[in-house]
């Protein structure tokens, strides 16, 4: 029986690299795509070596070439993190723009499937709670988070586009705050960084009062809704993320806690747009993909928490460097 190919692209990131697992574990032939501007190729070398897994380092904002038959396609390529997306803002435009328009035009080539990962951004700073996937959100497409959300709104709309004009199997997947191992320490993001200043014993730095409320998906039961996803026949964006919302300054207290850490907390001032809410209603995903979350919170943070234990000192301390000059 011959394999299912499928590509990946953004594969050495952090969802990507999970996603590339999960495919590799399902008998998929995985061409994994990434150029490594913000990807770490550690976080895939383990595949390396294995028969149904190819690796191409390349930029999909420029024309995108796949030999042979593709049967499916997960557009994953896209800076997610403030700091990068603000340290590079053009090519997070670009990835949005050109690469979305090259990996959609290549899925119509190959007659493959294609699954864009958006985000929760698209809904900007909500005037609605929960988020529902008719909201049409409250962006500020000058501000300086612009250019990842309006990124990702294009995104979605050229992806109906090809549904609606040259009939693309396409889904686009709503991607809500997830977290768990393999996630990037300091990226600017809060609960990796309160994981990281936790563990070195350093202030917990939280902007604004820490009222602004996140919910948190770990990264197994986001996996799980993509791969439903994927395989279920329903084309308009879905929610994949995990309704249990809290406070910023619960999540750096409850990180405190788990890590039995000395670090105090300190306030500095919030962000220009931060969103003040973020909580998904996933009811579209729990009728169409019989999916929700099922790990808790204390059980992901534990589980992300070891993880980040078994890194030695030296890479903890080399993250906080990069996060300090990158921010």
């Amino acid at each position: 029986m011959t394999k299912k190919r499928i590509l990946i692209t953004g594969a050495a990131g952090f969802l990507g690299s999970h996603l590339c697992n999960r495919f590799i574990s399902e008998g998929y032939h995985v061409l994994a795509m990434d150029n490594l501007i913000t990807g770490q190729l550690e976080n895939i070398e383990h595949l390396f070596g294995k028969e149904n897994f190819e690796f191409y380092n390349h930029d999909v904002s420029k024309f995108v070439h796949v030999s042979n038959d593709l049967d499916y396609i997960l557009h994953f390529a896209s800076p997610a993190s403030p700091i990068d997306y603000l340290k590079i803002p053009i090519q997070t435009l670009k990835v949005g723009s050109l690469g979305t328009h090259n990996l959609l035009g290549l899925a119509k080539d190959k007659q493959a499937r294609i699954l864009v990962a958006s985000t929760s951004e698209v809904y900007g700073d909500p005037l609605v709670s929960p988020q529902d996937e008719d909201y049409w959100g409250n962006v500020n497409p000058v501000g300086p988070r612009g250019v990842y959300d309006e990124a990702k709104r294009f995104q979605e709309a050229i992806t109906m586009a090809y549904h609606t004009y040259h009939k693309l199997d396409t889904r686009i997947a709503r991607i809500f705050n997830t977290y768990g191992p393999k996630m990037r320490l300091f990226d600017g993001r809060a609960l990796p960084t309160f994981v990281g200043q936790a563990l070195m014993q350093e202030d917990i730095t939280i902007f604004g009062n820490g009222s602004q409320t996140r919910s948190f998906c770990y990264v197994d039961d986001q996996i799980e809704g993509l791969f439903k996803l994927l395989h279920t026949d329903y084309h308009l964006p879905i929610n994949i993320g995990n309704p249990d919302e809290m406070t910023i300054e619960e999540l750096a207290k409850e990180i405190l806690h788990l890590t039995n850490s000395r670090s105090k907390i300190v306030y500095k001032n919030l962000p220009v747009d931060d969103p003040k809410q973020r909580r998904p209603s996933i009811s579209r995903a729990q009728e169409i993909l019989n999916w929700e979350p099922k790990v808790s919170r204390k059980e992901g943070l534990e589980k992300t928490i070891a993880y980040f234990e078994t890194l030695p000192l030296e890479k903890l301390i080399n993250a906080e460097k990069t996060h300090f000059k990158e921010s």
